[in-house]
């Protein structure tokens, strides 16, 4: 182990291999187990716990309770907040935010959770630099949560999910397996998304036929729901509570306003239906 200006608490372990980079505090309670390897500055909180051969960058912090699964990499400057939890082999970039508490504007309709879950990340995920996941969602095996992503609290993600750099993703949405959402997409609170679904690039989802006025908008918001194999075309716009169906295929830059039915393509402004999805191409 080397010590070389470390701050430890006497009732923290680490193994006898472990290397802790200078300036670094660890907490009490805190584990470090064998093979893993931090950086210079950082801090473990209390009760902290790193599984065999995890590596840490330059000034990561972990705070109290955080759990990291074996061979998981955390990169320079990365915040993990209090609870969250690691599954094996996961990456994190540099710059990243986990586990983080929503403190909503005072004129935010959103309702924050007092007893909110820690946020729980299944193995194998990559998540990217500067990306910002909240607490109280969890997400399956192998998900890639590309740079700059932003994916609130009270979300599901399902295993093998790919949500790209520069996407948010609202309070209290669920996203079924190997569903993919592409770059700068915004993904509006209350929305359900199944497994097999494609959204392309800079689509737009809304849930407030009222935009924010009168009181009576609080029963009726909701996103869009789509269905299991449908596909979103770059820059198309879905309007609130609306149905997409299965296999459906939505041109790229269409405007959706009501429900659609299974494998039709639909486009235009607003869109409409125009043929049948070929067979080839359903899942």
């Amino acid at each position: 182990m080397v010590f070389q200006q470390v701050v430890m608490a006497d009732s923290a372990e680490a193994a006898p291999d472990v290397m802790i980079g200078a300036f670094s505090l660890i907490g009490e309670g805190a584990r470090l187990e064998a093979g893993s390897v931090l950086g210079v500055g950082c801090v473990l909180g209390k009760d902290a716990r790193l599984g065999p051969d995890c590596r840490l960058g330059n000034y990561v912090t972990l705070a109290e309770g955080v759990c990291l699964g074996a061979g998981t990499q955390i990169g320079d400057h990365t915040v993990i907040d209090a609870g969250t939890v690691l599954g094996e082999a996961c990456f994190v970039g540099s710059h990243a935010s986990l586990g983080k508490r929503p403190r909503p504007a005072a004129t935010s309709t959103v309702k924050v959770q007092a007893d909110l879950p820690p946020l729980r990340l299944g193995a194998g995920a990559t998540i990217g630099c500067f990306a910002v996941l909240y607490a109280g969602t969890s997400y399956g095996e192998h998900v890639f949560v590309g740079d700059g992503a932003r994916i609130r609290e009270r979300c599901q993600i399902g295993d093998h999910v790919l949500i790209g750099g520069g996407v948010a993703v609202e309070n209290d949405t669920v996203i079924g397996e190997y569903t993919k959402i592409q770059t700068g997409s915004y993904i509006t609170a209350y929305m359900d998304i199944a497994d097999r679904v494609f959204i392309a690039p800079m689509v737009t989802t809304t849930n407030d036929n009222f935009m924010g006025r009168t009181e009576k908008r609080f029963k009726l918001i909701r996103g869009a729901t789509i269905e299991k194999g449908a596909r979103i075309g770059g820059g198309s716009i879905l309007l609130p509570g609306i149905r997409i169906a299965p296999e459906t295929f939505v041109a790229a830059g269409a405007l959706v306003s009501k429900d659609t039915r299974p494998r039709r393509v639909v486009k235009g402004f607003p869109a409409r239906e125009t043929r049948e999805v070929p067979e080839d191409e359903c899942l």
